[in-house]
């Protein structure tokens, strides 16, 4: 086996890279540390002078992923001004559009188990990500009186939960999930229904 692996610039980060194939091949479950060195290409006692053991690897694939996604999440938010429906709904496609172009981040992130309360860094992040969208739904109650509005943690987690529910389904390809419509439409329709029925958005937006 090539020991290449020793001398390169940063190993952390190659055992990173070969565990986001490897999670992606056969699911954060699915692999062995061993395996990750040998993708590495360096010996399984290499792999801890980084990690501590197979769950902290995942752990720091994890965490790049929630970087990754919060900073998509929040130039969806940014872009998608003027209106505050806009950038919900581009922070809804972000959403999306990371589950596609990052997949192993995202297993790592919402399929390994992994608790983020457990890990002060992951923690940090994914607030990171849930700030943006609760920041996006405070913006569209803006209009109703204090006393009247829906609790923006209320709604941000749905909206997250609706875009996390139509990626499951929809774009990675659950078992018998069929739709004429794209995961897009899908997400943009549901939140409009979603919004109109809390009176976030008037009827005809």
């Amino acid at each position: 086996m090539s020991k290449r692996g020793y001398h390169h610039g940063n190993l952390k980060q190659a055992l990173v890279d070969a565990a986001l194939v490897l999670i992606r091949e056969k699911s954060p479950q699915g692999f062995t540390l061993t395996e990750a060195a040998k993708a590495a290409g360096v010996t399984p006692a290499a792999v801890y002078r980084h990690f501590q053991g197979r769950e902290d690897l995942i752990a720091e694939c994890a965490r790049q992923g929630f970087v990754i996604f919060a900073d998509l999440i929040e130039h969806a938010y940014e872009t998608g001004q003027p209106s505050a429906l806009a950038s919900l709904e581009a922070t809804g496609r972000a959403y999306l559009a990371f589950a596609q172009k990052f997949p192993g981040h995202y297993m790592a992130m919402f399929e390994s188990g992994l608790s983020l309360n457990a890990n002060a860094d992951l923690c940090a992040v994914a607030q990171r990500a849930s700030d943006v969208l609760e920041r996006a739904a405070r913006d569209l109650s803006d209009h109703i009186p204090a006393d009247k509005r829906p609790p923006v943690a209320m709604v941000s987690a749905h909206i997250w939960a609706l875009s996390h529910g139509v990626v499951e389904l929809y774009t990675r390809g659950a078992p018998g999930a069929r739709t004429p419509f794209s995961p897009e439409d899908l997400l943009e329709s549901g939140i409009g229904i979603y919004l109109r029925g809390l009176g976030l958005i008037p009827a005809e937006e």
